[in-house]
C-alpha cells in the first residue's frame, strides 16, 4: 500500500524508487536521476540522427558526429552540470579526467555499446558504475555504490541497483523512467547461452564448452551487444554469457572498469554470478582505463562450470 504523497507502486517513478525503496542517498540519488536524464538526450539522439554522418559537414560548415561520440559529449555534459562528479572514465578517454576532486562521486561509463550495430538498426546500450570518492585507479567493482545500465531497444529500460537488488524501469512517452519490474533475480542454471569470442574456439577447452551446451540443447541467443545479451540474462532470469581470453585476445577483450564491473555488481544483485575463468570480477583491482579481462556472467552454477571447463589441462 502507497503512502500519502507517494505514487502506486506500479507507477513509481525512478526518482520516488530511488527515495522509498532503495533508500538511497540524496547525494547518490540524484547523480543517479542526472545520469538518467543524459541517456534520454542519448534515446532521442538515436531515433533522429543519421548513423553514417561521421565526417561530414552540415549547412554550416561544422562537423558532424558519430552516435557514440555524441552520446560521449551528453554524458559528460550532463556529469559535470551535476557538480556532484570528482572524476570519470570511459572508453573515449585514455585517462581518467577529473572534474572536481572535492565533489563526492567518480563515475565509469561506455557511453553507447554496441555502436557499430546502430546502422542495422539492433539494440544498443550505455554502462555506469559509480563509486565514492574521487579515485577509480586501484579500486575494486565491488566498491561500486551503484551500478546501471540502459538499453535502447524496442523499448528505452533502465536497470539499477544501489546494493539492494536490481530494479527495471520503462522510459515512458512523457519522459520519465516508470517501474516496470523489481528484484529482478538470476536463477541458478541456465537455460541460454551466449558466446562472444567465437574465434576463441581454436582453445580446445571453449570447444568442449560450446559443445556441451549445444548437447544439452541450451538455447542460442546472442546479439553482438554486451548490453542486449547481459539484459537478456537478467530479464529472463536466466543465461549464460561469454567472452574468454584467446590468442587474438590473451587478456580479454571486455574493459574491467566501464563494462565489467558495473555488469558483476549488478549480477551479483540479481543472485548471479560474473568471473574472469580464475576470479570473481568483483575482487579485481583498476591498474588501466583500458585495462582487458575475460568475462562469463548469468547463472551461477553455470559461470561455476564454464570456469571450470576452461581451466581443464587441454
Amino acid at each position: 500500500m502507497s503512502t500519502s504523497g507517494d505514487a502506486p507502486a506500479e507507477r513509481r517513478s525512478l526518482n520516488a524508487h530511488l527515495y522509498h525503496v532503495s533508500q538511497a542517498p540524496d547525494q547518490l540519488r540524484h547523480l543517479i536521476l542526472d545520469i538518467a536524464r543524459s541517456t534520454k538526450y542519448i534515446s532521442y539522439a538515436i531515433q533522429t540522427t543519421e548513423a553514417g554522418l561521421a565526417g561530414t559537414a552540415n549547412q554550416f560548415g561544422e562537423q558532424q558526429l558519430k552516435l557514440d561520440v555524441l552520446s560521449d559529449q551528453i554524458i559528460q555534459e550532463h556529469l559535470v552540470e551535476s557538480r556532484l562528479v570528482a572524476s570519470f572514465a570511459c572508453e573515449e578517454q585514455p585517462e581518467v579526467v577529473e572534474i572536481d576532486p572535492k565533489a563526492p562521486f567518480s563515475v565509469v561509463f561506455d557511453p553507447l555499446d554496441g555502436s557499430s550495430l546502430v546502422d542495422v538498426n539492433f539494440s544498443i546500450g550505455s554502462i555506469f558504475g559509480i563509486y565514492a570518492g574521487k579515485d577509480i585507479l586501484g579500486r575494486k567493482p565491488r566498491e561500486q555504490v551503484a551500478a546501471l545500465y540502459v538499453l535502447y531497444g524496442p523499448r528505452t529500460v533502465l536497470v539499477y541497483t544501489t546494493g539492494k537488488g536490481v530494479h527495471e524501469f520503462l522510459l515512458n512517452d512523457v519522459g520519465e523512467f516508470i517501474l516496470l519490474r523489481e528484484y529482478l533475480g538470476i536463477a541458478d542454471e541456465a537455460k541460454n547461452f551466449s558466446p562472444g569470442n567465437l574465434r576463441g574456439v581454436e582453445d580446445g577447452n571453449y570447444r568442449v564448452v560450446l559443445e556441451s551446451w549445444l548437447k544439452q540443447q541450451s538455447t542460442l541467443r546472442y546479439s553482438g551487444c554486451l548490453v542486449a545479451d547481459v539484459h537478456h540474462i537478467i530479464s529472463k532470469g536466466q543465461g549464460i554469457f561469454t567472452f574468454p581470453r584467446s590468442k587474438k585476445y590473451p587478456q580479454g577483450k571486455l574493459r574491467l572498469a566501464f563494462e565489467c564491473g558495473p555488469f558483476a555488481l549488478l549480477a551479483e544483485q540479481a543472485g548471479g554470478s560474473a568471473s574472469d575463468g580464475k576470479c570473481l570480477v568483483l575482487d579485481l583491482p583498476i591498474k588501466t582505463v583500458d585495462q582487458r579481462c575475460p568475462f562469463i556472467i548469468g547463472s551461477k552454477k553455470e559461470v561455476a562450470r564454464v570456469t571450470q571447463l576452461l581451466q581443464e589441462p587441454a
